[in-house]
């Protein structure tokens, strides 16, 4: 499954690159969003992708800080 190893992957980096990679989520949200106001955006599936994929990245972040 695509998420699972996803999530592996991100369980496997450092605090700093969780850190880097929440931020550009967060950058590819906005401009989907500016996108998608402006009716630029063909694929509207990506903005729930993206969402889905920064919480996961905010819950590793989570799980690591409590090991900690």
């Amino acid at each position: 499954m695509k998420s699972s190893k996803y999530l592996e992957e991100l369980k496997a980096k450092s605090a700093d690159a969780l850190a880097q990679e929440l931020v550009a989520a967060k950058k590819e949200l906005f401009n989907l969003r500016f996108q998608n106001a402006t009716n630029q955006l063909d694929n509207t599936a990506r903005i729930k992708e993206v969402r889905k994929n920064i919480a996961r990245i905010q819950t590793v972040i989570t799980q690591k800080q409590k090991e900690a």
